[in-house]
């Protein structure tokens, strides 16, 4: 367990478009030895006579030793010799494979929820056969940035800031979503991409209710204000002052939740991670994938923000994994009686891994009492 940091980024003066607010996340230094791509695809896998789909997937390109990582395809790789017997070149100068590919936080959704959870292992009599071959659930709709409204204007229209790495993007002042990168090149490139990412029907709905929201101008104090120097603690004041307003209060449901981290791969001096709250009741929950440097600072940072239903489905699948899927247990671990479980699960539309007698037998014994 543990908890997300913005250690290494600063905030600057969000920007209100609508309802949707874009607040700037900068670095003083890029992070060396690591680069972003959007949707690239390694040199080693093209021309094979495939075809590749990847909609909106990212690619981590890392060195070993520290050193600055080129542009994607601006790198010099010597062609493959066409003398019979010639070994093919590998990538990366015969080193070992430097990069890694994203799924599209839509697609990495459905990978982030399951580690809560596994499917049974005991064929117990109450459950179907669909509860052994279809989990995890399919999860909620999710809907592209292009139908989130306001966000492709605010996207086109905002000004994106020198050393900018990142963006918290708010929609009616509740947070979609996070995207931090390594350096300022990487967001360049990534900036657009948002609008091809998947956001809950929750934003959606937010975004078609709220008009506006308040733009929240810093001030300075005039009458404090001399000299140069005056005017520069001022404005650092000022500055300090939005970094405790967007740490402490607008992102406070992202960065002072509980996660359970799970890492996936090691890099040199980097690793990656997928993180999933606790499912609590109440609050927000967020779910996404980092990659953290020895210190435990996000070099990169994407998360999904779950709805109310989709952390009530995660907690009632933790709490039947935790104990075995035994029907009695997980209804006593939540304090409930075995039909007021089913209820629950019938509720959150899970009660389609019961038995079609079994969940009968208990709604009708849950509504008779």
């Amino acid at each position: 367990m543990g908890r997300l940091t913005f250690a290494g980024l600063e905030t600057r003066p969000g920007q209100v478009w609508g309802g949707v607010r874009l607040v700037p996340l900068v670095r003083e230094a890029p992070v060396e030895g690591l680069r972003m791509h959007p949707g690239a695809l390694p040199e080693a896998e093209r021309g094979r006579g495939d075809c590749w789909y990847v909609p909106h997937g990212l690619t981590a390109e890392w060195t070993g030793d520290g050193s600055g990582v080129p542009e994607f395809g601006t790198a010099l790789r010597m062609r493959a010799s066409t003398v019979r017997g010639s070994r093919r070149p590998k990538s990366g100068f015969g080193e070992r494979r430097t990069r890694v590919r994203f799924l599209p936080r839509r697609s990495a959704l459905e990978a982030y929820l399951p580690l809560a959870f596994q499917a049974p292992v005991v064929a117990w009599p109450e459950w179907s056969r669909r509860a052994f071959t279809r989990l995890p659930p399919q999860p909620d709709r999710a809907y592209r940035g292009s139908l989130v409204d306001g966000l492709a204007d605010a996207l086109r229209v905002f000004e994106i800031h020198p050393g900018q790495c990142g963006v918290l993007v708010y929609v009616a002042d509740a947070l979609a979503g996070v995207l931090v990168t390594p350096c300022p090149d990487d967001y360049r490139a990534l900036h657009p991409t948002l609008i091809e990412d998947a956001y809950g029907e929750l934003i959606w709905r937010y975004a078609m209710l709220h008009a506006s929201v308040p733009e929240f101008a810093p001030r300075l104090d005039a009458s404090a204000v001399a000299s140069l120097a005056d005017l520069r603690a001022q404005v650092d004041a000022a500055r300090r002052g939005w970094a405790e307003f967007h740490g402490g209060t607008l992102a406070a449901g992202l960065l002072d939740s509980e996660y359970h981290f799970t890492e996936t791969y090691a890099m040199a001096g980097f690793r990656v991670v997928r993180y999933r709250p606790a499912f609590a009741a109440g609050g927000e929950a967020h779910v996404g994938e980092a990659i953290l440097d020895a210190r435990d600072r996000p070099a990169f940072l994407q998360s999904f923000r779950l709805s109310e239903t989709q952390v009530r489905r995660a907690r009632l699948l933790e709490v039947l994994a935790a104990r075995e899927w035994r029907l009695d247990a997980a209804a006593d671990a939540l304090g409930l009686g075995v039909p007021a479980f089913v209820a629950l699960l019938r509720n959150s539309d899970l009660d389609w891994m019961l038995r079609r007698d079994v969940a009968d037998h208990h709604l009708a014994v849950h509504r008779g009492q």
